[in-house]
């Protein structure tokens, strides 16, 4: 059965006191645009000027077949089908639902299941990007059929995926976790030329490679993935903050990196508990490193000595005091110096110079994900290159 037979058109001098089928829009370019009437409004003969002036000589009454939905129905149920965690939900309006931030924190949605879910035809979900940052309010994603009518079959197919997803049923694929490996160094600790740029696991035979990879690949548990639209509250965390280079450390030039590293972690409701400064030395930088530790710092960041100049010594400062690197090195520009390496479960993060001037770099999108209370893969880092090209 076709919807068509469902709606009845008839003229608006005819239409008083029947019911419209959907919302009216008024459009008065550079002034206004918005709702005149919406769905369910009772025509009344003062209405008809209004009707004229938009163009409507005619309106539709509705009268759904059993196993239809009203487009304003249908995005309804869209929405709650894949609402998560700190959503709030909007009314319909002109057939679309908005799927809004509760909270600051953040977006996590998933792609995979967005993509089936558009996949289907005649429907419509439409949504940010994950691991965005969010506000209070923001919008997260926006649902919608494209006709004003539709069968429940479809939407109520949404809903089946959707409760599957939840179920764990339809997992995300995993994350590719390196072996626990450090950077190769000589006695006194510094990077050798060979693992100076981006660290890669260590190789395997390549009869043996998928089923090493296979048994590597993170594991999301049920609840993960059970979020399809959702938001993460960001932790309050205690950073610790070394800044090191013997020109700030003697005084020769004024610190730029802590202010706008403070400025970043703050903006996120984290707080710098303090901030050391020491020279392009090594063994002062691991007893940095290890201070904080003992401090019960949430999170380290190092700021210089990330190149591969000779003095640069804070990659292996953060390897020799126990750190397992997760990579020295990110596909993306700016911020492809950035070392990601943990010792415990404390996450420690060598910063590039480029975070001092540039707005976004691999930090901005790190930051966010690790206040979230994430752990970041070895997967993580490389998925960074696609769109990572933001600057040189």
């Amino acid at each position: 059965m076709k919807a068509d037979p469902m709606l009845r058109e008839v003229k608006v001098e005819d239409a008083i006191g029947l019911v419209l089928a959907h919302d009216l829009t008024r459009i008065i370019p550079g002034e206004f645009k918005g709702r005149l009437f919406r769905k369910g409004h009772q025509i009344s003969e003062e209405d008809i000027p209004a009707l004229l002036s938009i163009g409507k000589e005619h309106i539709y009454v509705l009268e759904l077949a059993e196993g239809y939905l009203h487009e304003d129905e249908a995005a309804l149920r869209l929405a709650s089908a894949v609402s998560g965690a700190n959503t709030e939900r909007t009314e319909p309006h002109e057939g679309k639902v908005t799927l809004k931030s509760a909270i600051h924190g953040l977006a996590k949605i998933d792609k995979a299941f967005v993509d089936e879910v558009n996949g289907i035809g005649r429907i419509v979900m439409s949504t940010i990007r994950t691991n965005t940052v969010v506000k209070p309010g923001q919008a997260l994603a926006g649902t919608r059929v494209i006709p004003l009518v539709i069968e429940e079959e479809p939407v109520a197919r949404v809903e089946r995926l959707a409760a599957q997803r939840r179920s764990g049923q339809a997992l995300n694929a995993g994350s590719l976790e390196p072996e626990s490996v450090g950077p190769a160094s000589d006695a006194a600790g510094t990077l050798l030329p060979a693992e100076a740029g981006y660290l890669a696991p260590k190789p395997v035979p390549p009869d043996k490679g998928a089923a090493v990879a296979a048994a590597v690949r993170r594991e999301e548990t049920p609840a993960a993935a059970a979020e399809l639209v959702a938001v993460k509250p960001f932790r309050s965390l205690r950073v610790g903050l070394i800044t090191t280079g013997s020109e700030v450390f003697k005084g020769r030039i004024q610190d730029k990196f802590g202010p706008v590293v403070r400025a970043k972690v703050e903006a996120l409701g984290s707080k710098v508990i303090d901030q050391r400064f020491t020279p392009d030395d090594m063994d002062a930088i691991v007893t940095e490193i290890r201070h904080f530790i003992g401090l019960g710092a949430d999170l380290i960041l190092l700021t210089g000595g990330m190149s591969v100049d000779p003095d640069d010594r804070t990659p292996g400062a953060i390897a020799r005091a126990g750190a397992r690197i997760v990579s020295y090195g990110t596909p993306m520009l700016p911020g492809s110096m950035l070392m990601m390496a943990y010792i415990g479960s404390v996450p420690v993060m060598g910063l590039p110079g480029c975070v001092m001037h540039d707005p976004y770099t691999s930090f901005d999108v790190l930051l966010p994900r690790i206040c979230a209370g994430e752990e970041i893969f070895r997967e993580d880092i490389t998925e960074m290159g696609y769109g990572g090209l933001l600057g040189c």
